[in-house]
């Protein structure tokens, strides 16, 4: 024990970085209303239901 090695404190320190990265971008992203992209799936599949229902 004591002895650096600098593969493990970057390691350490990078997964700490990206574990404050990442809680730092889902508090940014907390709530926001963009949903565009899936009310354009959501419709995209009702009208393709809709079509195959048709065709039934």
């Amino acid at each position: 024990m004591g002895v650096f090695d600098f593969g493990v404190g970057a390691a350490f320190w990078l997964t700490v970085f990206s574990m404050l990265l990442c809680v730092g971008y889902g508090a940014w992203r907390w709530n926001k209303d963009d949903d565009t992209a899936v009310d354009v799936a959501l419709q995209s599949w009702a009208s393709e239901e809709d079509a195959i229902e048709g065709d039934l």
